[in-house]
């Protein structure tokens, strides 16, 4: 009986600490013999501004029940995304269905320079520093499926270089480079 309540504990405490925004609510309808059949798809973007994020789906025929399961969706989806200060490491461009999406790192007070979908995504991951630009469907659930991606992709700067087979300096933003220099 202990195991259960610290487990319900640990689950409390994770759901009061995450940020949870619904993204978007659609109406589906199915076609039956009767008429239409209505339900409901609720997208929704779990993080922890700290560097996790995860988004998830939920259908059902009430608009709760939908967007519960899509947060339950969200926890089990989460990944740890790699931030640099306040930013991403490095731009990135990824694809889901035909939305695609690219990131770009940005200075220090710049804010997030984002629309709806992207904006929720990469705000629950924490980062508050960012450029975007949505290059393809605007599909709400594309374009927060290509932006989960993106993040995905993204690696620490240092990595990014040596895949690349270059100086880590010439990857690294321009305000980072700066605290490189001063450091040497």
């Amino acid at each position: 009986m202990a195991r259960k309540e610290k487990r319900e504990k640990r689950e409390k405490d994770d759901r009061e600490e995450l940020d949870e925004r619904v993204v978007h609510i659609a109406r589906t309808a199915k076609v039956v013999k009767g008429g239409r059949r209505f339900a409901f798809r609720a997208v929704v973007v779990v993080g922890d501004q700290k560097g996790r994020v995860g988004i998830g789906v939920g259908k059902a025929r009430e608009v709760p029940d939908a967007i519960r399961k899509a947060s339950d969706r969200a926890r089990k989806t989460m990944v740890v995304v790699p931030l640099l200060g306040s930013t991403i490491p490095h731009a990135v461009q990824a694809q889901f269905g035909a939305g695609v999406v690219m990131l770009k790192p940005a200075s220090p007070g710049t804010g997030v320079i984002a629309g709806g979908g992207v904006r929720a995504v990469v705000e629950a991951a924490g980062v508050s520093d960012i450029l975007s630009k949505s290059l393809g469907s605007g599909n709400i659930l594309n374009v927060v499926q290509a932006t989960f991606a993106a993040l995905q992709e993204l690696q620490d700067f240092r990595r990014e270089a040596q895949n690349r087979g270059i100086d880590p300096k010439r990857l690294a933003p321009f305000w980072y480079k700066e605290e490189i220099y001063a450091n040497a």
